[in-house]
Parts: structure tokens; C-alpha cells; sequence
């Protein structure tokens, strides 16, 4: 499965995965506009074998189907501040 990655300027290390090839069209407005701009970092082939830093890649691939994205929130015991 191809997603692509997009990164937050409004909220640090909050990243939005979409499946790629449907890209933002899923994505309810209301979480858009939380996320304010947001920017391209990659794309990438989701296997069962990939790994990911932050997000549990099984939970990924079955939000991207059955919603067709999977927001990546900062981990708890990072401190959250705006960018």
C-alpha cells in the first residue's frame, strides 16, 4: 500500500498519512484546518515488514482503509509546542 506523509507547521511533530492516490479527500476539513499548512515529507510503500518511529505500521494500514488516513500524534513524553 502507497501513502504519502504530509508534516504539520501548526503542530509539531504531528504527522497526517494518507493513501496515496486519493491524497487529501478523505481527510475531514475540521482536521485540516487543526493542522493548518501542511507540507509533503515523502511517500512510501507501506509492506507488513516496514517499520515506522512512531506509529505501529499494522494500525496504519487498516486506518488508510478503512478511512483513508492516520493522523500521528507526538508521543506523550514529547513536549508539545507550537511551531
Amino acid at each position: 500500500m502507497k501513502c504519502a506523509i504530509y508534516k504539520s507547521h501548526k503542530r509539531a511533530n504531528t504527522y497526517l498519512y494518507v493513501s496515496a492516490g486519493h491524497d487529501l479527500a478523505r481527510v475531514p476539513k475540521a482536521l485540516l484546518d487543526m493542522l493548518g499548512r501542511i507540507e509533503l515529507v515523502m511517500t512510501l510503500e507501506l509492506t507488513p515488514q516496514r517499520t515506522l518511529a512512531h506509529a505501529d505500521p499494522a494500525e496504519v494500514r487498516r486506518a488508510l482503509q478503512e478511512q483513508g488516513y492516520f493522523l500521528q500524534l507526538p508521543p506523550a513524553d514529547f513536549p508539545v509546542t507550537p511551531s
